[in-house]
């Protein structure tokens, strides 16, 4: 099943991914500093569904990784 998601909002999920991977964090482990359920990231990673991220998540992460919301987002538009 392919999903519905935008170029930008792939290009964001991918972002956070690469990140949540470098600062060595599983994707339950980020579901449960969120406060969501154990199988939230995985549902917004995985290609088969459209979960995404809202501003809020994203601002929430930037928390959690001591970096700008920004650091998400492409350099130029998509």
């Amino acid at each position: 099943m392919e999903n519905n998601l935008t170029e930008i909002e792939k290009y964001i999920i991918q972002r956070v991914k690469e990140i949540r991977k470098a600062n060595n964090l599983t994707q339950e482990q980020l579901s449960l500093k969120l406060d969501k359920g154990v199988g939230f990231i995985g549902d917004i990673e995985s290609s088969s569904k459209n979960a995404k991220y809202n501003i809020k998540h994203l601002n929430e992460i930037a928390k959690i990784f001591n970096c700008s919301p920004k650091d998400f987002w492409p350099d130029k538009a998509l």
